[in-house]
């Protein structure tokens, strides 16, 4: 820590500062709580952030901080104020932190101010403020303070009430022992991976110990993200491994309980991955959605406007985070009805509570679009597109059917591709080669969809229905299929394409945008895919090649994703992105 005269001497300070190095500004009469700094001047996200007193900077908004403080020197030499006269600074702003991150905003900086609730930082001027001040810091309890806010803002009804009530001291512990948040992640995930292993034992002390190992996995997962709030130790990593091993960890559980069951002699791998396949079209409608309405211009829905008087009433916002079935409510359930019952009981229970939840969410999101008026940025656009995962069938033809004027919007061409593609396979004969007519007819619509921008109210719905077409055209193609294991391969295969998904979902959120398109167009795009597992099917007819085959294409898109995703995020400067208020 250096000490500055002005802030001449503050610059020729910071100047002499390595160019990798955070640096931070705290005027000597800063009265405050530890916590209060920890908020403004550590917090990894956010390239500058300032509280009353103190002002922090990022490598890369340092040459403006320099910039400012140049101009700072210039304008006191010149006895003129820092801030312009006509304006009326707050009381923050007036000190030379404050003064210096309104500058760095003037620049286009972007500066973070931490909400401090009760927390007290200020800079007093005389003796009697510094007196107040002290006492106020006495007054409130830091540390408390700082457990309370380890804690999401906004939860579920079971994750708020049952577990983060003690979680956030087992976070508390973790911080004092020097455990990182990447570290209890990982712990989450070898715990749930014991937890699948259990469920395979197929013994009823097999799911008793399974159910209990999964609520402590969901026990140790919101301890990572209290944890990295407690202390602060957001990552680029961590976001990654705390978004997908959630996924790993629930499908994994998924098969153990599957091959439990099978060892009783029950097979159940076709709900297993409906369950799965459920699951992954409900969060596409979510991601899709959101995206979609990220950075819409004007909000004028009635549904939306009910929805936030709704949330003014305590009650009616807990019924309407159990209606959504988040991750507490959802694991809950399953440890207990593991515990209790059978797997096909726990795979019906999720079908049930899964497909009440997507219907739900669904007609909200469908009423909220065709009531608002808002205007669709080119960001979102982009990033539906990206969403969609469109190969280099669907790509061609849309490049031929760019120019002249569509009959079909893009919902309506993906609707009856969708419709067109699942009917194939569920109706015709298995094996027919009118199933691979069929994936012909859905590429062309996928092109079609996807032909011109995704600027209308619901072409959002797009991406959601080129995933229940790809999922599910796998899922029903394997369990129609005599050929034996060919459903646990399908899951296999769509585990793979799932996180495929996943990880453009959380690349898009992170500003990086979506996967590279040779990617894509190795792994053949949703419609490509689609549209070989049907060749598969007709091909490989009554034969276990086409277990063979669905392997085969499930450990190459897992690897080709897999090896890409771990080098982008180990690599990736992408801002550390925790979803505040997902419920997943």
């Amino acid at each position: 820590m250096l000490s500055a005269a002005d802030a001449g001497d503050a610059a020729a300070l910071l100047a002499a500062v390595p160019a990798d190095r955070r640096v931070a500004l705290v005027d000597p009469r800063f009265v405050g709580h530890v916590h209060a700094l920890r908020l403004g001047l550590t917090d990894p996200r956010f390239a500058a952030a300032t509280v009353p007193g103190a002002l922090t900077a990022r490598p890369e908004a340092r040459p403006a901080l320099l910039r400012a403080l140049h101009r700072a020197t210039a304008a006191v030499g010149a006895g003129a104020p820092v801030v312009a006269p006509e304006t009326d600074p707050a009381p923050e702003d007036r000190t030379v932190p404050g003064r210096i991150a309104v500058a760095l905003e003037a620049e286009g900086v972007a500066v973070q101010r931490p909400a401090l609730g009760s927390l007290v930082a200020a800079v007093p001027t005389d003796p009697q403020q510094q007196a107040a001040a002290v006492a106020q810091v006495a007054a409130v309890d830091d540390e408390a303070v700082r457990l309370r806010g380890a804690v999401k803002s906004r939860d579920g009804f079971f994750t708020t009430f049952c577990i983060s009530p003690y979680s956030r001291y087992i976070a508390r512990w973790c911080a004092r022992r020097g455990l990182t948040p990447n570290q209890v992640t990982t712990a989450s995930l070898i715990t749930a991976l014991i937890a699948a292993g259990s469920a395979a034992t197929g013994t009823r002390g097999g799911y008793v110990a399974a159910g209990i190992l999964l609520l402590v996995s969901f026990v140790l997962d919101c301890t990572d993200g209290q944890l990295a709030r407690y202390s602060l130790q957001y990552s680029t990593m961590g976001a990654w491994l705390d978004a997908t091993f959630d996924r790993a960890k629930e499908y994994a559980y998924y098969a153990g309980l599957a091959i439990g069951a099978a060892r009783g002699g029950d097979d159940v791998w076709v709900l297993a991955l409906g369950a799965m396949v459920l699951q992954a079209c409900r969060h596409v409608v979510d991601f899709s959605f959101n995206e979609a309405n990220h950075d819409s211009v004007a909000n004028t829905s009635p549904t939306a406007a009910l929805s936030d008087a709704l949330d003014n009433v305590g009650w009616t916002v807990w019924v309407r985070r159990i209606i959504v079935l988040p991750i507490g409510e959802r694991w809950a359930m399953i440890a207990v009805l593991t515990a209790l019952t059978t797997p096909r009981t726990v795979f019906y229970a999720l079908l049930i509570g899964c497909a009440l939840a997507a219907s739900y969410t669904l007609v909200g999101r469908l009423l909220r679009s065709v009531t608002r008026k808002a205007r669709r940025t080119e960001r979102a656009a982009r990033a539906l597109a990206d969403l969609a995962d469109s190969g280099p069938l669907a790509q061609a033809v849309a490049s031929l059917v760019r120019g002249p004027k569509r009959a079909l919007t893009a919902p309506a061409a993906a609707l009856i591709g969708t419709l067109v593609m699942v009917g194939a396979a569920l109706f015709l004969p298995y094996g027919s080669w009118l199933t691979v007519v069929a994936a012909a007819v859905y590429v062309v619509l996928s092109g079609f969809a996807v032909a011109r921008p995704l600027r209308r109210a619901l072409d959002w719905l797009v991406p959601p229905l080129f995933r229940a077409a790809e999922y599910v055209t796998i899922l029903v193609l394997a369990a129609r299929s005599d050929a034996p294991h060919a459903v646990p391969a399908a899951f296999g295969l769509v585990s793979a394409v799932a996180y495929h998904h996943y990880d453009t979902v959380y690349r898009i959120r992170g500003g990086t945008g979506a996967p590279p398109q040779w990617l894509v167009r190795t792994i053949g795009g949703h419609e490509g895919r689609t549209a070989l597992v049907a060749v598969l099917a007709a091909v490989l007819t009554h034969t276990s090649g086409f277990t063979t085959a669905l392997t085969a294409l499930a450990v190459a898109v897992a690897l080709v994703v897999l090896v890409e995703s771990i080098r982008f995020w180990v690599s990736s400067s992408a801002p550390a992105v925790h979803d505040e208020g997902e419920l997943a």
